[in-house]
């Protein structure tokens, strides 16, 4: 072995390498991700068209998920707008949790008891 084997490696060198490496099964691997316990909160996407919308999204705010809801359509009826927002607000009072507009008021957040929503930007400023 000279010098340069040292630096830059011999042939020699690697294919010992890459008989000291295991193989591993990843079939065991998926089977074991498969069979994780259940989630104990979802985070859910929901679109408003209209107040009769609003009873499922409160049901998962009560069930203790996150709630992603779509608004753009409401924005086209502002009585109907403000009736939704006032229904969201509540169900978050309710439950002790939070609600924020999200992406120049197109969406909105509901979260639950136990989680907050920061209203402080990561980056990008």
């Amino acid at each position: 072995m000279g010098f340069l084997d040292g630096v830059f490696g011999s042939k020699d060198k690697k294919q010992s390498d890459e008989e000291t490496y295991m193989k591993l099964d990843l079939q065991a691997f998926e089977g074991a991700a498969g069979e994780a316990a259940p989630a104990t909160m979802y985070v859910k996407v929901a679109s408003v068209t209209d107040i009769k919308d609003c009873p499922a999204i409160k049901d998962e705010i009560y069930n203790g998920n996150i709630v992603i809801v779509d608004i753009t359509k409401l924005k086209l009826d502002k009585i109907m707008f403000d009736r939704v927002m006032g229904d969201l607000r509540a169900v978050s009072r309710d439950v002790n949790g939070d609600i924020i507009g999200l992406g120049d008021q197109r969406y909105v957040i509901v979260v639950p008891t136990g989680v907050r929503i920061s209203r402080e930007k990561i980056g990008g400023y």
